[in-house]
């Protein structure tokens, strides 16, 4: 049987979407990664899949699959273009709507001028709920890392993250240390390691290389991250443009024990079909 699918993106970072609920295909990493890739599959930093929710509350339950058949706890882009992918399919309410995903549930809401506004949840500073594991002070890690010692932030937004603020976004040492944080001892699960430049407290330029997929285009969780770790730190007020590659999101914390909520696009590219 032919199997529907849905090719979208959330400020570049883009997704195959295969709806579950009402049609059958068993994913497992070695098919994620055959869809993943860019020459030989439909080609994506990450799939989403939709299952029928465990909670009466929730329209769906998601997964995430990364490009090398990883699966990842959260993902910010991707929840934004489920919540737009229901909206096109006439499923959601007037203001919020709920979906399950792996960390937790997310509300969402299509606003009218193509934006998705997500609650992200709170942040979670905790070493051992992150996980990292090195030593700290203020809230700073120190990590060696390309033959340097680095202090680097780290939080969870559901999935883990680690940031280094940078004085040039486009440094091409980046790329290397992109590579040895995501991957550092210090995460036992691995991170997505963002780079954040701060150009007033009210934005920032952001890059980020997640766990399984490398530098995307965008990544909504962690432009999360980054603005509660530079909030935290006093470098960024309540409300942040989180500029990257890709396009820009929106960012907003309190701080403390506040919900942080993210604004941005969600494009549906095409609808396709795979045997």
């Amino acid at each position: 049987m032919a199997i529907v699918f849905q090719k979208m993106h959330g400020a570049g970072n883009d997704f195959v979407l295969l709806d579950l609920r009402e049609q059958s295909y068993a994913i497992d990493a070695d098919k994620a990664r055959a869809l993943a890739d860019r020459h030989t599959g439909v080609g994506c930093d990450q799939l989403l899949i939709l299952r029928q929710p465990a909670d009466r509350e929730c329209l769906a339950d998601f997964e995430v699959w990364n490009a090398d058949g990883s699966q990842a706890e959260q993902c910010g882009n991707g929840v934004r273009c489920i919540g737009l992918y229901l909206s096109r399919c006439g499923e959601t309410p007037r203001g919020t709507f709920s979906i399950g995903g792996p960390a937790a549930r997310i509300e969402l809401e299509v606003l009218e001028d193509g934006q998705v506004r997500a609650d992200m949840g709170q942040p979670e500073f905790d070493a051992v709920r992150v996980p990292v594991s090195a030593e700290s002070e203020d809230g700073w890690y120190t990590i060696e890392a390309g033959s340097r010692n680095l202090q680097i932030g780290a939080v969870s937004m559901g999935n883990p993250h680690a940031l280094l603020p940078v004085t040039n976004i486009r440094s091409p040492e980046i790329t290397v240390l992109g590579a040895a944080i995501s991957s550092h001892a210090s995460f036992p699960q691995g991170c997505n390691a963002g780079f954040a430049q701060v150009l007033n407290p009210e934005t920032i330029r952001l890059r980020v290389f997640e766990r399984g997929a490398g530098e995307t285009r965008a990544c909504g969780s962690g432009a999360c991250a980054a603005v509660a770790i530079l909030h935290r730190a006093g470098l960024v007020g309540q409300k942040v443009r989180v500029l990257q590659e890709g396009g820009t999101l929106i960012i907003e914390w309190q701080g403390n024990h506040a919900r942080l909520m993210m604004t941005g696009p969600a494009i549906h590219v095409f609808e396709g079909t795979m045997t």
